[in-house]
C-alpha cells in the first residue's frame, strides 16, 4: 500500500468517529445542552468545532507516523489502543448528547483518558513525534473531562 494511501486512510479514520459523534451532539447543542448549567470556565460552543478538527487532523498523522514507521517491534497494541481510544472518543458523545447522560459520559471519558495516555505510551516506541502530536488531545480531553465533572455536579 503507498504511502499517500496509507496517510489518506490515517487522516479519515479519526474524521470518521467524528462524524458519527455528531450525529449525536449537533441536535442536542442547541436544546438539550443548551439546558444545562454550565460552569463559568465553559467555552463557547463555536470553539468545539475548530479544536475537534485540528485535533483530528493530529491524530490521524500521528497514526500515519505509526503506519509507516521502520523501528522494529510489533505494533499491535499501539493499532488496537488507537482503535478503543478512538471508539471511546465517538461513545462519549453518543452517552453524553445522544443519551442525555452527563454520569455515562463522565465515566467514558475517564476510561478514554486512560486509553489515550495508553496509545501515548505505546505509540513512543514506534514514532516519538506520534506520541507528541497527541498530547493536545488529551490535554482537551483532560479539560472536557474536567468540565463533564462540573456539568454533572450542576446539574
Amino acid at each position: 500500500m503507498s504511502k499517500i494511501l496509507k496517510f489518506i486512510i490515517s487522516i479519515v479514520i479519526p474524521f470518521i468517529a467524528g462524524g458519527i459523534g455528531s450525529l449525536a451532539t449537533f441536535p442536542n447543542v442547541s436544546t438539550w445542552y443548551a439546558t444545562l448549567e454550565k460552569p463559568f470556565f465553559s467555552p463557547p460552543n463555536w470553539i468545539f468545532g475548530p479544536v475537534w478538527t485540528l485535533l483530528y487532523v493530529l491524530m490521524g498523522v500521528s497514526l500515519y507516523l505509526l503506519w509507516t514507521s521502520t523501528r522494529k517491534g510489533d505494533k499491535t497494541k499501539a493499532f488496537m489502543a488507537f482503535g478503543i481510544q478512538i471508539a471511546l472518543n465517538t461513545l462519549w458523545s453518543v452517552f453524553f448528547f445522544g443519551l442525555h447522560a452527563p454520569v455515562g459520559g463522565l465515566i467514558t471519558i475517564v476510561i478514554l483518558l486512560i486509553s489515550i495516555a495508553l496509545t501515548i505510551r505505546y505509540f513512543w516506541h514506534f514514532s516519538k513525534m506520534a506520541s507528541y502530536l497527541l498530547l493536545p488531545y488529551l490535554l482537551w480531553v483532560s479539560f472536557a473531562t474536567i468540565l463533564n465533572i462540573a456539568i454533572v455536579a450542576l446539574n
